[in-house]
């Protein structure tokens, strides 16, 4: 058929079978309390499975399109919008979609079923808030972050982010240093901070040393993260001595992103690094992914390789972490997303820091640093030992025994059962749901006056020489995925007595280093494996008082 046949046939078609003609669809989230509109993340998705993205209607607005899948996995996609508090506008065909209102953790979703014909279509969608944590103190962030600085405006406000701490610098080549990446953001970045409004505010000095290839071949070491440092770092990733004390000079903090890693275990010793993510990138609002990759965990944590489920992740963290602090690395608690390169909205684990009054950037840092914090992908997690907030340091005795009161409470979309008491990362107390009027360890959940969920505990601990004490809870959610929260320690100190660390513990630390000497000597330069030898001496001088 010729070209003229063919559009003349076209034309035929179209006349007798037109194309359903798309409406405009306007629309306004609002909070159901004040009925102001917000800036918040917005879903559509319609009956087909289609995914549809709305502009800002106003001129003066911002609609942020975010689209980003976990490799082949289909399931593990996240499609979504941030909004500005404006108006929206998107064109639908005429059909049935699905409305779904998002604003960080702090507010419910909100579901809504919206049919669409051939007029115009005004939505109004209400969400409710559930617990406003800077009332009571407390000022959320995300520590690690990818997300194009440009965005920040619209996407820190949406999710309600008060401290953005984006990797603007990026290398994962050994030897070509953050200064000379391509993988860093255009732009004119100075060691200030940018304020977004009088809560929200980004710092955009922070490095991300990724290494995939080493010595010019594929090889993947890890993850070290420098945030809030002062200057432009010229330094490569090895040796990685040199990266931390740079880091440290400068007042940064260090930031262990994940923990299975090949050389992570390798590097704490040399680098001794201030955060742990206990919330990271791995860790989604859409289906956990990353089953295979890195280093499984060790059979003594009881979880298989912690690579089976979200729950096993979480738990192969917490695992890792605790053995990190009973050798004596006090790390404090971080939460980052990578929110840019991962399908997960910013902020969605995130670490809350008390200031216990005005908000500012500085005082958030210190706090963060001070482990005043506890990190969330859902309930807020409320725990004071001894009258304290995470981070404090009390002084004990070595031998004599200690009791504190133990307080708090679990304020959650839907009910947590259990509180769990940590000492020395051993299970020392499981606080159930009580059907009976509060009393000394147990705990009951009660609606808010907002529709939360709320649980009151009290309890006491025991303490001799020199601990730590942590509280977690985990929040059960349909198709058996699960939010948590866990506290950073209270710290217990007796003079000339240091924590001894578990035989198993630190036997799986040296293993790890040794592993680590063992799969990347051909590749090293004598200066880095003579740091990993000194890793690995310094887990064996901590073996030698284990318990």
């Amino acid at each position: 058929m010729s070209l003229s046949r063919r559009l003349l046939a076209a034309f035929f078609l179209s006349a007798l079978f037109p194309a359903a003609r798309a409406a405009a669809v306007t629309g306004e989230i609002v909070d159901l309390s004040s009925g102001k509109i917000l800036p918040a993340r917005l879903y559509i998705q319609s009956d087909a499975g289609e995914w549809f993205f709305p502009a800002s209607a106003a001129t003066n607005g911002s609609a942020v399109r975010y689209q980003k899948q976990a490799g082949r996995s289909t399931n593990s996609i996240e499609q979504h919008t941030t909004l500005s508090a404006h108006l929206f506008r998107v064109e639908l065909e005429p059909g049935g979609y699905t409305f779904t209102v998002e604003r960080g953790k702090e507010y419910f979703p909100l579901t809504k079923r919206v049919e669409v014909g051939a007029e115009p279509v005004s939505v109004r969608l209400p969400i409710r808030r559930w617990i406003n944590m800077a009332a009571r103190g407390w000022f959320s962030g995300d520590t690690h972050t990818h997300r194009d600085p440009a965005d920040l405006a619209n996407v820190m406000l949406a999710e309600d982010v008060n401290v953005v701490l984006p990797m603007v610098y990026w290398t994962t080549v050994d030897d070509v240093p953050p200064s000379r990446s391509t993988r860093n953001f255009k732009g004119n970045f100075t060691a200030a901070p940018v304020t977004v409004d009088a809560t929200h505010v980004w710092y955009p000095r922070n490095t991300e040393y990724e290494i995939f290839t080493t010595a010019k071949k594929q090889h993947t070491l890890g993850a070290l993260l420098v945030v809030n440092h002062k200057t432009v770092f010229d330094l490569p990733a090895l040796p990685i001595r040199r990266v931390a004390e740079r880091a440290h000079a400068e007042g940064a903090l260090l930031d262990l992103e994940k923990h299975n890693w090949e050389w992570s275990m390798a590097i704490v010793p040399l680098v001794k690094p201030d955060l742990f993510e206990l919330a990271n990138n791995h860790l989604w609002r859409t289906e956990f992914a990353y089953r295979n990759w890195a280093v499984p965990a060790p059979e003594w944590m009881g979880i298989g390789d912690g690579l089976n489920s979200e729950r096993a992740w979480a738990l192969y963290g917490f695992a890792n972490y605790y053995a990190l602090l009973n050798c004596g690395f006090r790390l404090r608690p971080a939460a980052g997303t990578a929110n840019g390169v991962h399908p997960v909205p910013l902020g969605f684990g995130r670490v809350y820091v008390h200031l216990g009054g005005k908000f500012s950037y500085d005082e958030w840092m210190k706090g963060l640093n001070a482990g005043r914090s506890f990190v969330t992908t859902g309930p807020m997690l409320f725990a004071k030992v001894g009258g304290e907030y995470q981070g404090h340091r009390f002084k004990t005795h070595p031998t004599k025994r200690r009791t504190f009161s133990l307080s708090g409470s679990v304020i959650s979309e839907s009910p947590v059962k259990t509180v769990e008491v940590l000492r020395n990362g051993e299970l020392l107390q499981v606080l159930p749901i009580s059907t009976k009027p509060i009393r000394e360890g147990a705990f009951e959940p009660a609606r808010t006056r907002e529709g939360a969920f709320e649980a009151s505990f009290k309890g006491t601990v025991e303490v001799t020489g020199t601990s730590w004490v942590a509280v977690r809870c985990w929040e059960e959610r349909e198709g058996s995925r699960v939010r948590f929260a866990h506290t950073g320690p209270v710290w217990f100190d007796a003079a000339d007595a240091p924590l001894r660390p578990k035989k198993r513990e630190v036997e799986w630390l040296m293993q790890r280093t040794r592993d680590e000497i063992a799969r990347s000597a051909p590749l090293l330069s004598p200066e880095a494996l003579a740091e990993y030898r000194e890793a690995l001496s310094a887990y064996e001088a901590l073996a030698r008082t284990a318990e």
